[in-house]
């Protein structure tokens, strides 16, 4: 498959309709399975700091979390939840995500989920584009798309 030539290079929501084929339903998946690993990350911190993660639960469940996005993302664009799905993000240049990308979506990610309103406009924004973007994806210009070698 090649992109379509654009303002963007990643792939057109129109001619390549198969980069974004159930994209929404994958991402909520890949997001089930993000957090559940997270959660058990931070109950084994928990365990090996003698219980003192768990008084600091979400300090610790958001320092893991960041670590897990960022490391998961910078490796090949895709956290372990993304690839269970067959999903990855790509950039407004079309390529994998590097360390300052991973470093800006999860940062991204984590001031929307801060409050409820970026949180629903987010949401509305992944069930409203064609590249189906959430509002992190919308300012940096990336989208998540089926990994390539699985079409």
């Amino acid at each position: 498959m090649t992109y379509a030539i654009s303002t963007t290079s990643l792939p057109d929501p129109v001619d390549e309709a198969e980069f974004y084929r159930g994209i929404l339903s994958k991402r909520f998946l890949a997001w089930v399975v993000d957090v559940a690993l997270i959660t058990f990350f931070t109950i084994l911190a928990g365990i090996f700091t003698l219980t003192l993660a768990f008084f600091l639960w979400p300090i610790v469940f958001v320092a893991i979390g960041f670590v897990y996005r960022t490391a998961t993302l910078s490796n090949r664009s895709a956290t372990w939840g993304m690839r269970l799905m067959g999903i990855e993000f790509r950039g407004h240049d079309g390529f994998r995500f590097d360390t300052r990308d991973a470093v800006l979506h999860v940062a991204g990610y984590y001031a929307s989920m801060v409050f409820i309103l970026p949180m629903l406009a987010s949401v509305v924004a992944m069930f409203a584009t064609g590249r189906r973007q959430s509002l992190t994806d919308l300012v940096l210009g990336t989208a998540a798309i089926n990994r390539p070698a699985d079409l």
